[in-house]
């Protein structure tokens, strides 16, 4: 019998009115009292903490640990400098995407941040794919928490003024009050922010202490959803899966020019017959994933992978896949909900822009 998993701030969680949910298989919130919409304006505005604790978290180290990840992504992790980090992905032999992660390089080791639901595949291809020369942790250990928003920084500078002179996607390992942990300036919402791994005998202390600004609210899996959404960036499950190659996905330009030696690299050379865009719909009704995509006489030409209420943009926006006849910025197509034809237009992906600090 399976059981589900808590997090080490599952009870803080409760405290604040949490409603929960069963996420790859963890009880995470899903919102709090005040609702999704409340929680993802506010992270625009002010500044959202997430946990993020049911993330996989392994560290490499050996002196070949970035040469044996050259050889599992079409990223350069060798090039990765110590205190920098990288976006990248697992691909399988056909080129589809086994998982997406972060890759920081933190000098004696590699710390890959990986997907929930993939974490237990994650770490066995890992451990099958690479040499004894290396030493592989599941950081089981650990939790992480993402502060996100524009008044993260003023926090950080506060607590934590090494991490605020961070840029976007350098890391550093940091004390905040008498707490060591690993931060990095990046995080999944499209707004400037920090994520920080720390042990989880002090997770709740950390959350508790930024919790203490009024500018922090904890914020739950439901805002950020949408706030991912409204930011262009892709979900493991929806966007991503072991059938749709990086380039479909967009994500071209996480591949090393010039680089084949890694699983699929191949199929990166194929003409796209699909490609991911983002739409637009008319009216209030909310696209949801696994609605099909029509053009105007008919045809099937797509289907939405992830959809929402965009609360920063004040409609319903969506994100799928589309033949690459049709995926153009401004066509006009239909999405088939509860059989009717909902008027959608190809949009221009991200649907608010980046506030990273770069």
């Amino acid at each position: 019998m399976s059981t589900t998993r808590k997090t080490p701030l599952y009870s803080l969680h409760h405290e604040y009115g949490a409603k929960m949910v069963v996420f790859a298989g963890y009880e995470m919130p899903m919102q709090y009292q005040n609702g999704i919409i409340h929680e993802h304006l506010h992270t625009r505005s002010q500044a959202g903490l997430f946990d993020i604790s049911h993330m996989g978290q392994i560290r490499i180290s050996g002196d070949q640990a970035a040469a044996e990840l050259d050889k599992l992504t079409p990223s350069d992790i060798t090039g990765i400098k110590p205190g920098r980090q990288k976006y990248t992905v697992f691909t399988n032999t056909e080129g589809g995407i086994i998982d997406d992660l972060m890759v920081t390089n933190f000098g004696s080791s590699l710390l890959l941040i990986v997907n929930a639901a993939c974490k237990d595949k994650d770490l066995a291809w890992l451990q099958a794919s690479c040499s004894d020369q290396v030493t592989i942790e599941n950081l089981s250990s650990h939790s992480l928490l993402a502060l996100q928003g524009p008044m993260s920084v003023k926090i950080m500078q506060e607590i934590a003024p090494e991490a605020a002179k961070l840029t976007f996607l350098q890391a550093r390992q940091i004390t905040i009050g008498s707490i060591n942990c690993s931060v990095s300036r990046s995080g999944y919402t499209g707004e400037d922010g920090f994520e920080i791994s720390v042990g989880n005998e002090q997770a709740e202390q950390l959350a508790r202490l930024l919790l203490e600004f009024n500018e922090v609210e904890l914020i739950g899996l439901g805002a950020r959803d949408t706030l991912r959404l409204e930011a262009g960036l892709c979900l493991y499950g929806h966007e991503l899966d072991e059938t749709i190659t990086p380039k479909e996905a967009g994500l071209g330009w996480i591949i090393k020019p010039g680089h084949q030696n890694y699983p699929g690299a191949e199929k990166m050379n194929q003409s796209l017959t699909r490609q991911r865009m983002g739409f637009r719909a008319s009216g209030k009704v909310p696209i949801r994933a696994g609605t099909a995509l029509i053009d105007l006489v008919g045809n099937s030409v797509g289907i939405i992978t992830s959809g929402s209420y965009g609360p920063t943009i004040g409609s319903p926006i969506a994100m799928g896949y589309i033949n690459s006849e049709n995926a153009q910025i401004g066509k006009n197509l239909y999405a088939m909900v509860r059989d009717k034809q909902i008027p959608v237009t190809v949009a221009r992906l991200p649907f608010v822009p980046h506030h990273y600090h770069r």
